[in-house]
Formats: C-alpha cells, sequence, structure tokens
C-alpha cells in the first residue's frame, strides 16, 4: 500500500494529540484513500529533532531518541515527507519563524497543514500564492476556533457568496474570565482556575490583552474577505480593565460584556476590532460562556451565517482535529 508521510514541526500538545487522532483513523484513511499515514519526520524546540523514512513509533517515542542538533530546517530540508504540521508556537509580533518553515516546504513542493496563525495573519496572500505556484495546498482549518469548519465552511459551502463582514468571541480564555467574574470569582483567581485548567498559559498576556483574538480576526479578515492586514491594523483593547462593577452594571441593563471581534469594510477599507462590548443578554454573544467561541459571516447571498464552539474534554482535541481535517482535505483534493 502507498503512505502519505508527515512532517511535524512542533510536537507539544496538538503536535502529540494529533499523532493519537491519526492513529485512531488510521483504518478509515487507508479504507478511502487507498493510503497508509506515516510521520517520518518530527522537530520541536527544546530536544532537536528525529527522522524515520520508514515511519515514527509515536506511542512508544522517548525524547531521549531525539537528535538535540537537527533543527527545524534540517528536518524540513532533508526529511523525507509529503506533507508538513507546522505547530509551533505562535509568535503574534511577526508570524515568524513559522512563516520561513511554511514557505521552505511549499517550495520544496510539500503541501502543508498550520495550526500556527501567525503566518496566516501576517503573510497569507504571499503564502497562497506561492502554494498555488508550486502546485500544492496550503490548509490553516485550526487556525480560528482549532477545528470548527470555518474557512472550509466558507470556501466549500458558501460558494460564490462574498463576506463582508466577520464577528465574533475567538478567544476562549478572555470569555472564561469574564464568566467566572461574573459569578463573583476575582480576576487575578479566575485566571488561576484558567491555569488549573490547563488553557491558560503561564504569561496570559497574549490573550488577555487581545493580540490572540487581533491575530485570529486579522487572519479571518485576510483569508475570507481578501485582505492584507496584520494584527498592528486591528484597533485593540484587552479585559485587564474590566471589573466585577463594570459587569454587575451590565448585568443590572439586562446586558454582560463580551471581548467581542468585528471586522468590515468602511468607504472600501478593512477595519478591524477587538473590544469589551456591552451586548444584550438575548444576543448571540451574550449566551456564549465558559470556553465557548463562535464567528458570524456576513454574506451577500445568504446574509449571516453562525458555527459555535462548545466546550469539549479534552479541549486540545479540538484543534487536533482541525489538523487531521486539513489532511483528509488534501487526500480529498489529491486522489
Amino acid at each position: 500500500m502507498d503512505r502519505i508521510r508527515i512532517a511535524l514541526i512542533g510536537y507539544g500538545n496538538v503536535g502529540q494529540a494529533f499523532a493519537r487522532m491519526l492513529k485512531r483513523r488510521e483504518d478509515y484513511i487507508k479504507e478511502t484513500f487507498g493510503l497508509e499515514p506515516v510521520i517520518t519526520a518530527i522537530s520541536t524546540g527544546r530536544h532537536g529533532g528525529i527522522t524515520n523514512a520508514n515511519g515514527l513509533d509515536t506511542k512508544n517515542l522517548t525524547y531521549d531518541m531525539f537528535d538535540k542538533d537537527l533543527k527545524a530546517m534540517d528536518v524540513i530540508d532533508f526529511g523525507e515527507y509529503d506533507v508538513m504540521c507546522e505547530l509551533t508556537p505562535i509568535n503574534i509580533m511577526t508570524g515568524q519563524p513559522a512563516t520561513d518553515h511554511i514557505r521552505r516546504a511549499l517550495e520544496l513542493k510539500k503541501h502543508v497543514i498550520t495550526a500556527n496563525k501567525g503566518p496566516i495573519a501576517w503573510h497569507y496572500r504571499e503564502l497562497r500564492d506561492l502554494a498555488k505556484k508550486q502546485g500544492v495546498q496550503l490548509c490553516y482549518e485550526a487556525t480560528v476556533m482549532d477545528g470548527v469548519p470555518v474557512y472550509n465552511m466558507a470556501q466549500e459551502t458558501l460558494k460564490g457568496c462574498k463576506i463582508t463582514e466577520i464577528k465574533g468571541i475567538l478567544n476562549a480564555t478572555t470569555n472564561f474570565i469574564l464568566t467566572e467574574m461574573e459569578k463573583g470569582i476575582s480576576y487575578e483567581d479566575a485566571i488561576e482556575e484558567g491555569r488549573r485548567q490547563g488553557f491558560v498559559e503561564a504569561d496570559p498576556s497574549m490573550d488577555l490583552d487581545g493580540w490572540d483574538a487581533s491575530a485570529k480576526l486579522t487572519a479571518l479578515m485576510n483569508v475570507l474577505m481578501d485582505e492584507t492586514i496584520t494584527p498592528m491594523d486591528i484597533d485593540r483593547i484587552g479585559i485587564s480593565g474590566i471589573t466585577k462593577e463594570d459587569l454587575d452594571k451590565a448585568a443590572a441593563e439586562g446586558k454582560k460584556i463580551k471581548l467581542l471581534c468585528h471586522g468590515y469594510l468602511k468607504d472600501g477599507k478593512a477595519i478591524g476590532e477587538v473590544k469589551p462590548t456591552l451586548v444584550d443578554k438575548n444576543d448571540m454573544a451574550a449566551i456564549m460562556d465558559a470556553t465557548m467561541s463562535y464567528v458570524t459571516v456576513n454574506t451577500d447571498l445568504m446574509g449571516e451565517v453562525t458555527v459555535v464552539e462548545h466546550a469539549f474534554e479534552p479541549e486540545i482535541d479540538h484543534t487536533a482535529y482541525g489538523v487531521l481535517s486539513d489532511l483528509l482535505r488534501i487526500l480529498t483534493n489529491t486522489r
């Protein structure tokens, strides 16, 4: 049986969850596409890299098997693979080095899947055009709302529609903290609870200051509205200034405060905003509690269409599925 060979650049929680999920769907891929999926290369930031043209046994992999001198670019340049998955941590300020990883793999005529939103927020059009020139696919479903099919919905299901506006809640961490504060829990304790549950980073400033939501909104606008903005172009305010008194006042008025993302056109110019916003208690945004999120796209032919991501355990599987769904998309488009 022929194989589809996969290189993972980044092997943290998402990479490991994807490896487990790929194993669970191995028989499905064999039966559907006549291909055996094998992971042939892995690169990590701390432990180096490992390659095996015959496939790696990820279930029994330990970091002492890795070559500490094998860098990400070495794996990309010399590994034997058909699809490269960019799963490294995001650099919201530049999109690097993930953009260089993707660019190099595309130059080598490899298909690319990224869960890293940085390259899509900073260099989407360049990478899209390079993939087209090289005759390979660039997929990025897991960059926004994990594995929820936001991009696929717009590109495959809403064919022919022009998207003129995007809005929603795109950062689960801030939504969780605001929900906890509504219950009377302090801002600091809500952050600690999120850390305890495993989805709030040791340094949550990128979430709390609105940078993560800004990068996601930028990625959506670049892909779905064909814009060329960066996260620096987003009018951004985080939630650190929100107090329990603000939330109580909103509740007394039948409202809630949510960190909303809004992308739209004004006089032909793309405008992006991420701000704490008062919403009516019956509004779509108001019923998004804890780690729920949603995005609404406004189209010229279908009006508003909304997709919602509900809480799910383990939450990391949502992102891993986004990567898997992109792999299945590549296999579908190339068979």
